[in-house]
């Protein structure tokens, strides 16, 4: 699918696209280009020194801010497939500079959508969040925002051959800023404060993510929001998973944080459908109907009013899985 393909990451050296990098630069060797595209020029060279231009000739490294259109359309010249990684995804940072996110998550959206159609290019995947869908802080309002400006790209399109999809899930294990590191990190000190203990997240690892985006790319007709099928956790549970002998204090939970989150709300339903591994919520302004998707990509729609929801999702991750789940993906070192 990727052999003899350009290929541009942004925000590529991020958790994601460190792991997409290593996930394309193995199964795909045939790949003509790799661009890791970001505006930090620290982890870019902490970066080369595991994905060295030496051992990996099709390998860039471009610095540069989805902000600016004239360099994304410089950077976009002869590539084929984009993954948009790069987000303001700090949910406090966002409330205290709301433009700041605004600018990258919003308008950065659009220079993205834009540079890509001037540059012919043929596929493109964006990621996004479970707190885009229905959202209470800034950070899921400007990606609920990034999303539709995505799927809509899809009709101005015109008579290029280009497919614009999202793909939407939650907490990924491990990544910078989550809450595993973080416990693993507090549990030094005897303390892994709780937030509150009702509280559930959605769970997805790495290189889950990274296979569905490549899933995606294989499979999206454009203008869908995929979203897996995944399992939740409660946070106590990944309390007593990490740090059994530690205090849980409970401090309340942050602004613009909820309890349960969602990535398919009730209004999404009349929209939404099975595909068995994935849903996909198809776009209101369409060229296709949800009845002939349904035809064309085996699958079935939703019932109307479901919703996929943390707090009553069917699948919960027990404190053994998460244990075991964190010694494989994280810190082999966690006690049995």
């Amino acid at each position: 699918m990727l052999n003899n393909k350009s290929i541009l990451i942004t925000g590529g050296t991020g958790s994601f696209g460190q792991a997409f990098t290593r996930t394309v630069l193995e199964r795909y060797p045939g790949i003509k280009r790799l661009v890791i595209y970001s505006r930090d020029e620290l982890k870019q060279f902490e970066m080369e020194q595991t994905f060295s231009t030496k051992d990996y000739p099709g390998l860039r490294y471009f610095i540069g801010d989805i902000r600016d259109q004239d360099r994304l359309r410089r950077a976009l010249h002869g590539i084929d497939t984009v993954i948009h990684a790069s987000a303001l995804k700090q949910v406090p940072a966002a409330e205290y500079n709301p433009f700041e996110c605004i600018k990258t998550n919003i308008l950065g959206a659009q220079n993205l959508v834009e540079a890509c159609l001037d540059n012919g290019v043929e596929n493109v995947v964006a990621l996004s969040t479970d707190k885009a869908a229905a959202p209470i802080n800034l950070y899921g309002a400007t990606k609920l925002c990034s999303d539709k400006l995505f799927t809509a790209a899809n009709n101005i399109r015109g008579h290029q051959d280009i497919r614009f999809s999202v793909v939407r899930y939650g907490n990924v294990m491990g990544s910078r800023g989550s809450v595993i590191p973080f416990f693993l990190e507090k549990r030094k000190t005897g303390i892994l404060p709780i937030t509150d203990p009702a509280m559930t997240r959605f769970n997805i690892s790495l290189q889950e993510g990274v296979d569905m985006v490549l899933w995606a790319l294989e499979n999206a007709q454009g203008g869908e929001i995929f979203v897996p099928k995944i399992p939740s956790y409660r946070i106590t549970d990944v309390a007593k998973a990490i740090g059994p002998e530690c205090e849980h204090p409970i401090i309340g939970i942050r602004p613009g944080e909820k309890i349960h989150e969602e990535m398919i709300t009730d209004s999404d339903s009349y929209n939404t459908v099975d595909l068995g591994q994935y849903f996909a919520i198809l776009p209101m302004a369409a060229k296709y109907t949800r009845e002939h998707y349904c035809k064309t990509h085996d699958c079935h729609p939703v019932e109307p009013g479901f919703a996929y929801n943390s707090g009553t999702n069917q699948d919960f991750l027990s404190v053994e899985q998460l244990r075991t789940l964190i010694r494989q993906h994280i810190d082999p070192t966690l006690p049995e």
